[in-house]
Order: structure tokens, then sequence, then C-alpha cells
């Protein structure tokens, strides 16, 4: 099938977003997804919904498996990586697992793409936990929150890399590899280092997709566990501005080609993920939403803000969903959802160090 686009990771949250709106658009989307990640599963489902006939094909597939990698990439014009190990914690646990999955799977993919006669152009989701714990800038605690004292417009792609934690490297390696096939072999690839990113269909947990997760919490009574002390700063994007970059660094590749962009909120955007978020969902439920607290996990950071500014010069582009219209949007959505389907069975069984695959 000539013309057609991969999403590797295609039944994760952002994933599953991402090949809606490619369907939407007319394109012919191959997913690869091995299903590890809670709820991925239903998403999966929910894609074959959309009544897309054959230009939806969904292989149940590994990116650690390179022939499987390979077949799935063939034909492909576009291919966006999701896949990934997503959560700090597992890496801890398990920093082979999470090596073999975020490195080694986005080699395979790099090396699939570079074998093709005509190479496709490969968009990768990294993280902002490539700059570490950012101890060396300077934060301090202002009210209910941290902010940067000397970065007002938050941390830009110029930023020194100071991979921290088993995940942080892997993530981080993965990066390099993608951003140096442009270099030495003329790849087109993007990077897009991520801050927090919800939405719709994100079936989050206390390491990753925190806002879902709270928010999911809220609504269904279940105990809400912070680490840190509640007042660190994160940048939040709506999901649909984030699948409105990538698309834009496919149809600007002539100039995205070889780049890595911070990608978030940006500075107008950000909230304390409990002082802050804990009295929105307090306001949205119509009465106090409890949590507890624990120590700092390794690698955390007081303070990230995205610097977008690469972005909008680059790309043209900026968010379009502001924060507290994405929360209200995605707070009508889960609950919806749990008014439909209940608590997720998947919400229910999650072990700690559980291995999740898509992104």
């Amino acid at each position: 099938m000539e013309g057609k686009t991969l999403v590797t990771g295609g039944a994760g949250f952002v994933g599953c977003n991402l090949v809606k709106n490619l369907l939407e658009d007319g394109r012919d989307v191959v997913v690869l997804d091995a299903l590890l990640r809670p709820g991925s599963e239903r998403n999966a489902a929910w894609l074959q919904t959309l009544n897309a006939g054959s230009r939806l094909t969904f292989m149940k597939a590994d990116v650690r498996d390179f022939a499987a990698v390979k077949s799935c990439m063939a034909g492909a014009e576009e291919v966006y990586h999701l896949a990934g190990q997503v959560a700090v914690t597992s890496s801890l646990d398990d920093p082979r697992t999470d090596f073999d999955i975020n490195a080694l799977g986005t080699f395979n993919v790099l090396e699939a793409a570079r074998r093709m006669k005509t190479p496709p152009k490969v968009v990768f989701t990294s993280t902002n936990k490539v700059y570490g714990g950012l101890e060396h800038v300077a934060v301090e605690r202002t009210g209910s929150r941290y902010r940067f004292v000397d970065r007002p417009l938050g941390v830009s792609e110029a930023e020194p890399l100071d991979f921290h934690s088993p995940y942080g490297c892997s993530k981080g390696a993965a990066d390099q590899y993608v951003r140096d096939y442009a270099r030495i072999y003329d790849l087109p690839t993007v990077v897009f280092r991520m801050s927090c990113i919800y939405g719709p269909r994100q079936f989050g947990n206390e390491d990753q997709g925190w806002v879902a997760h709270f928010i999911i919490s809220a609504l269904s009574g279940r105990p809400i566990h912070i680490y840190g002390d509640g007042m660190q700063v994160r940048d939040v994007l709506f999901v649909e501005d984030l699948v409105r970059a990538f698309r834009l660094a496919t149809e600007k590749i002539e100039v995205s080609r070889g780049q890595v962009f911070n990608i978030g909120g940006g500075p107008e955007n950000t909230i304390s993920v409990w002082r802050e978020f804990g009295e929105m969902l307090s306001t949205l439920r119509g009465a106090p939403v409890e949590a507890d607290f624990s120590d700092w996990r390794p690698g955390d950071q007081p303070c990230y803000v995205s610097d977008i500014r690469k972005a909008e010069q680059i790309l043209g582009w900026r968010p379009q969903v502001d924060r507290d219209t994405g929360i209200r949007r995605l707070w009508d959505w889960a609950e919806r959802y749990l008014a439909q389907n209940g608590l997720p069975t998947d919400q229910t069984q999650l072990e700690p160090g559980r291995i999740a695959l898509s992104a």
C-alpha cells in the first residue's frame, strides 16, 4: 500500500488521537502496537469504531521486533514513532526492558527507515526528561508553586542534556539517534521533546498521564498520591494541539527535518500539580478532593516549562486550547466515559513497575 502512514504505539493515548486525525484527513494508516499499556486495548477497539474500513490496519507487534517494524513500514511515506516505555519507576525496576523498548525499539525504526529506497519522514516523541533534574537552574517557591528565576519563557532546546534515571537515558539515547540519523544519513527526522500532554482517551496513572489519572480518580473516589510537595509546576498541552504540531512537522519537512522542538503548553499554560490542580478538581467535582504525599522521585523537576518559541518560528505553531478549557474538556470526557463504561478495570489492576509500551 503506497502513501500510507505508520504510527507505532498507535493504540496509546496520543497515538489513537493522532490516528483519528490522520483517518479524518483521508490517510491510510497502519498501527503497530503491542497493547502492553493499560487502556491501549480499549483505544484499539475504539479506533475500529471509526469506520475507516481498509484505510486502517492494526498490527499487534512490538518495536523490539525488527522484522515486524520493517514489514509494517513498507511503503510508508510518514512514520510517527510514539511507542515507548513511559514510566520512570518502571525504568528503575526493570532498566533492561526500558532500554530495549525505548533505545533499541527506536533504533529498529530508524534502521527500517534508512533501508527503504525512499526513506519516510520520521517524527519521534522524546521527553523533557532528557534535561535531567535541572538542578543548575535557579528555582524559587512563590505561593502555591515553583517558578524559574531566570527563564521566564521556559526551557529552550539549547539547554544541555543531562539524562537522569534509566528512563531519561533510554529516551535520551533514542532522541540523539533520531537527531543524528538526520545528520549522518540525511533521513528526514524530527524530534519533539514533550512536556505534559493530556486529553480524551487518556487512561493515566501516577507515573504517566497524571492529569487524566487525577481526574478519573476524583470522579471515581479513588485515592490520589502525590510525589513531592504538590507545588511542582508543569506546562500542560491538550492533545489536539500536539497532533497539530506533528502534522505541521511532516507538512513542513523541508524546514523541520533534523530539528528538535520542545513542545508543551508554554508559560501561558502552567499549573502546579496539586496545590492548584487540586483546587480545580474540587471545583469541578463540587466537593473536596484529597491527596496524600510521599518523597520526590529521582529526576523529578520542581519546575518544568517549555520554551515553545522555536516551534512557533519554524512551524507557525502555538497552542490553541488553553489550560482551563482543556482540563474542562477532559473532565467532561472522563465523566461521560465512566458513566457509560464504569471504571476501567485496568485502572484497578495497575501494579508498580508495570511496563507500558504505547506512548
